[in-house]
């Protein structure tokens, strides 16, 4: 089918932004829940990961967007009993957190891997050929409620590295991944499991199942609206649909008109929006972004709309590392114009910046002092009273004056 629309690099940057959620409008002074939710329910989802070398990363988003707003918020809706509770967790683009709206397009994913379908290997093994154990556990969650797997675990010998998991672990992520249980809390970092009768509210749990094709229409749908145009590739990636899934489900979208096809300056392959897309005029807005942020974890289309490529060195051994081992994209308007090597050092009071790299084309002083002003504004959210820079480079030179200028020294 020939293409209907045909954008810009510049219009497709602007309609990318403004879908994910910036769009040069200041926040409220006080962010409260409606709106917390109201930008997580743009996005459909936050990636959760374990590092936490700033702070954890389904955190980041959020300050990306909204600025200085409570964790606590995004506590509560995540993880807190009664109808404070708006989010739930699964396998949505990695190990996530989603609004309780998409619970019923996750369940043919449920229903798939109790089959050993679309999950890891050893996994769907354990969960053919132990069935006793994933009972036992069963049991023990139903009488005994919200349960950690450490709280559960017979082994004798002590654990070995995070992939060395228990027999119990393994049924509690089976059972998981099947949706017989879902995270009711967290200790620290450790999931404590439940029954989804018990969490989940049972409105949601009464929504009418979907079929397969339908809850992965819904699925693309909501990622071409959260993306605002994309490739087959980028829509399918968002939810981590497998290729035999997307694209029948992508041409049903287009033939029905629900999608449209378009034509993206400099993309080799041919894309897609929803009808009417809104370019804004341009987009004014600075942040600093999480390495899973939903704006570029797909890394293809990060360099494809930003000429910006970026790879996360946490794995990287040191002496190899090109930018650092936490490094934070710093978006100012609309390009990504720099990355900051971030640590939070919380027994010192400081956030650390260990290293700045502008790319090619800079920062002006405005883009600087743009900066200085975002991790200012993060030390503060993370309850840190300096900004330290340990980097010799003449870009944090600059960022030095900028600091000291914002803060009146």
């Amino acid at each position: 089918m020939p293409a209907t629309l045909s954008f810009t690099l510049k219009q497709a940057r602007r309609l990318a932004l403004a879908a994910q959620g910036f769009n040069g409008r200041s926040p409220p002074a006080a962010i409260k829940a409606v709106a917390l939710n109201r930008l997580i329910e743009r996005l459909g989802i936050l990636q959760i990961d374990s590092v936490n070398a700033l702070v954890r990363s389904h955190y980041l988003p959020l300050f990306s967007r909204l600025g200085n707003y409570s964790s606590d918020l995004l506590d509560q809706a995540a993880w807190s009993q009664g109808r404070r509770r708006t989010l739930f967790e699964y396998w949505g683009h990695e190990a996530s957190l989603l609004p309780l709206s998409m619970f019923p397009l996750m369940r043919w994913r449920m229903q798939r891997a109790s089959r050993g379908e679309d999950i890891y290997q050893q996994l769907a093994r354990f969960g053919r050929e132990q069935q006793d154990t994933i009972r036992r556990v069963l049991a023990s969650v139903e009488e005994q409620g919200a349960l950690g797997a450490g709280s559960l675990s017979t082994r004798q010998e002590r654990a070995g590295p995070w992939w060395d998991w228990s027999a119990e672990k393994h049924a509690l992520e089976w059972l998981f991944a099947a949706g017989e249980v879902t995270v009711a809390g967290r200790r620290g970092f450790e999931r404590l499991y439940d029954l989804p009768e018990r969490v989940i509210p049972s409105a949601v749990l009464a929504h009418p199942v979907l079929s397969e094709d339908e809850a992965q229409r819904g699925l693309l749908r909501h990622a071409a609206t959260a993306l605002g145009v994309g490739t087959e590739k980028d829509l399918r990636d968002y939810f981590r649909l497998n290729p035999a899934d997307s694209r029948p489900r992508l041409s049903e979208l287009v033939e029905a008109g629900e999608l449209l096809t378009c034509e993206v300056q400099g993309w080799r392959l041919p894309a897609y929006c929803l009808p009417e897309p809104k370019i804004p005029r341009k987009v004014v807005a600075s942040a600093l972004l999480s390495p899973f942020d939903s704006l570029i974890w797909e890394r293809s289309r990060t360099e494809r709309l930003f000429d910006f490529r970026y790879r996360l060195e946490i794995y990287t051994p040191q002496d190899k590392r090109v930018y650092g081992y936490y490094v934070l994209p710093f978006l100012h308007n609309e390009r990504i114009a720099a990355r900051v090597d971030l640590r939070a050092e919380r027994a010192t009071g400081r956030l650390a910046v260990h290293a700045v790299h502008e790319e090619e084309s800079g920062l002006d002083d405005e883009g600087m002092l743009a900066l200085a002003v975002n991790l200012r504004q993060m030390a503060d959210w993370l309850g840190l009273a300096q900004v330290q820079l340990n980097c010799p480079r003449a870009s944090a030179a600059r960022l030095r004056v900028a600091l000291a200028q914002i803060e009146g020294g």
